[in-house]
């Protein structure tokens, strides 16, 4: 075990818009779903991004400086605690709970909406909010599970 399944977030499927931020619903547990995300998550299936993975080591440094914090306001579905996403190479593997299965695909690239929420975005954190992730395998997580790191990249 690497880490521990701090949070878990998602926009709803038939969710309204909201004029500023993300707008994501805080959930004791989820179940991930193979090549889409979270589901029933307004943003899954995308081929780039099934989910934002954020850590609490980040996001401590983020608030630090004093950007906005809580569950899903950066945009992130999950945040780990115990690990520091940005020392695991693109490619690697990661279990949550007893099932599911992620993979790091790359460092989010921040984008404008976060402006709404700190003049300083997105430019001043470009690399700290997270990774894209793809759902490999999918299961049910809960929040609390354990993470594991179960392959990385030959090349790593």
């Amino acid at each position: 075990m690497i880490g521990t399944l701090k949070s878990i977030a998602y926009k709803p499927k038939d969710a309204p818009r909201v004029e500023r931020g993300y707008q994501r619903l805080a959930l004791p547990e989820a179940r991930l779903v193979a090549d889409y995300g979270i589901e029933n998550d307004r943003k899954g299936g995308h081929p780039k991004r099934h989910l934002n993975v954020m850590d609490e080591v980040t996001l401590a440094e983020l608030a630090a400086e004093g950007y906005p914090m809580g569950v899903g306001v950066l945009g992130e579905n999950l945040i780990l605690s115990g690990i520091d996403l940005r020392t695991l190479p693109q490619g690697a593997h990661l279990q949550i709970g007893g099932e599911a299965v992620i993979a790091l695909l790359a460092l989010r690239e921040p984008c404008e909406q976060l402006t709404e929420l700190d003049s300083r975005m997105p430019h001043a954190v470009k690399g700290r909010v997270g990774f894209m992730c793809r759902v490999v395998r999918g299961g049910l997580i809960r929040v609390g599970d354990a993470v594991a790191l179960v392959s990385q990249p030959e090349s790593a």
